[in-house]
């Protein structure tokens, strides 16, 4: 059986620092409590007013229902983990892919195995630099409620490249120069085996 525990010196003077901000609850007898403890009224904040319109005037309906940026903003927000000059070169197309594997036609089940043995194979060769190409996608956005994406490859290489085992091969990922496909294709700059 274990003891009870007494309270310290500076417990005990807490406690009776917190007992004495408590309120009674016998409604008989009402205590005053100190100014400092009494609850200052809430501001009350009002709504922000509507803007202005006039019946005529020009709106702006642009779509603004997409939640994630593009995928080549989000690129680009993407720290530089390679050298600043080779980087450079890559982006202008500059820099000649060593391979390339064309995912065009492809469904998401056949293109995922197909993308994980060439970026593997592909560092285990020694390559550098390698082009993914993924077409730009079909617009198939039949305006329902929930938009959809145009290249679904287009979006998901991306992802998948950003999860193992393959990520751990990748130095960076960036959308190909135009001459080299553009937005239907990414340059794949790998690391070099250990």
């Amino acid at each position: 059986m274990r003891r009870p525990r007494h309270l310290s010196s500076e417990e005990r003077a807490l406690w009776d620092r917190v007992a004495d901000t408590a309120q009674a609850l016998d409604p008989v007898r009402v205590v005053d409590m100190p100014a400092a403890i009494a609850q200052k009224p809430k501001p009350v904040i009002s709504p922000d007013p509507l803007p202005h319109f006039a019946v005529g005037q020009r709106v702006d309906h642009q779509r603004r229902n997409d939640v994630l940026p593009g995928i080549a903003d989000r690129l680009s927000r993407a720290p530089l983990n390679m050298d600043n000059k080779a980087f450079g070169k890559m982006k202008r197309g500059k820099l000649k892919p060593e391979a390339r594997i064309d995912l065009h036609g492809m469904t998401m089940d056949q293109a995922h195995p197909e993308l994980l043995g060439f970026i593997l194979n592909s560092q285990a060769m020694g390559r550098r630099l390698v082009l993914v190409i993924t077409g730009k996608g079909k617009m198939r956005d039949d305006g329902g409620p929930i938009p959809a994406r145009q290249g679904v490859l287009r979006h998901q290489v991306p992802q998948w490249m950003a999860l193992p085992p393959i990520s751990q091969a990748i130095l960076q990922v960036t959308p190909a120069h135009l001459t080299h496909g553009g937005h239907g294709a990414y340059y794949v700059y790998l690391r070099r085996v250990r």
